[in-house]
């Protein structure tokens, strides 16, 4: 098996790293990945600007190409080019993981996550993907070496049945604070679709302007449906959940014929 790495946190995050490791004995690994953080910069793509991509050294044994850009550019890029200049033209990966997230990508906030971003481009272009996040709270307790053992685990459950190449599917990890955290149980869930509940705290610069300021924990919404990743993330469970990236509101298309045909 050949794999693609990916994430948003860019190429020397340290969820990024312990992915790469947990990813070890599963096949070869290629990693292309943004050089700067790109959290939360959702499906954007570069059109006006160079994407520049650089061979870098991330530790002893991870190496990557670390592209100027977004996490879609960098599925883009990789799939287009990159990977057929390694691998020879024709071929392409088996599988795209994106990740590790640092923060959850859960409820409406898989809609702005560049790492589910860089999931769903794998599989526009026919490569099945799996987007994996880290549920932090105290950033000082995390163990990502733990939490991507787990996240692995999770990868080879999936992996033992037939996986479309149009597939993606979204895994979040609880909070892993200690090197032996158990592997917690597998739930598959619907994504919460409430709105976030966060709010902004207006201020003012030193020269007298306004400005406001995002507050929030990024886990509040409006409202939590029982069942849904949101709730089960928060229960300690890993949350497995397949998207789809088709937004056609297929219950609704014989309505809005009737109306306008």
């Amino acid at each position: 098996m050949r794999i693609l790495l990916t994430n948003d946190d860019g190429i020397h995050a340290p969820g990024i790293e312990a992915m790469h490791a947990a990813l070890q004995g599963l096949g070869e690994i290629m990693t292309v990945a943004p050089l700067t953080v790109q959290s939360a910069t959702s499906h954007g793509i570069t059109f006006h600007e160079p994407l520049m991509a650089d061979e870098v050294t991330v530790n002893e044994s991870m190496s990557g190409i670390a592209v100027d850009g977004r996490p879609a550019d960098c599925v883009k890029v990789a799939l287009r080019t990159l990977w057929a200049r390694r691998f020879g033209e024709g071929t392409r990966p088996d599988l795209v993981v994106s990740g590790m997230n640092s923060g959850a990508n859960v409820g409406i906030n898989v809609i702005y996550s560049g790492t589910v971003a860089a999931a769903i481009e794998a599989a526009f272009l026919g490569v099945p993907a799996i987007a994996v996040s880290l549920h932090i709270g105290d950033r000082s307790s995390i163990r990502y070496g733990r939490a991507a053992e787990i996240a692995r685990t999770v990868i080879d459950r999936i992996l033992e049945h037939p996986i479309d190449p149009h597939s993606v599917i979204n895994v979040n990890v609880p909070r892993t604070e200690t090197d032996d955290a158990p592997m917690p149980p597998i739930r598959v869930v619907e994504m919460n679709t409430a709105a976030g509940a966060s709010s902004f705290e207006e201020r003012s610069s030193p020269d007298g302007r306004v400005y406001y300021w995002a507050c929030g924990s990024g886990l509040a919404f409006e409202n939590t449906t029982p069942g849904s990743d949101v709730e089960t993330l928060l229960e300690r469970s890993v949350t497995v959940t397949p998207l789809n990236y088709d937004l056609t509101d297929h219950g609704r298309m014989n309505t809005w014929r009737e109306r306008l045909q």
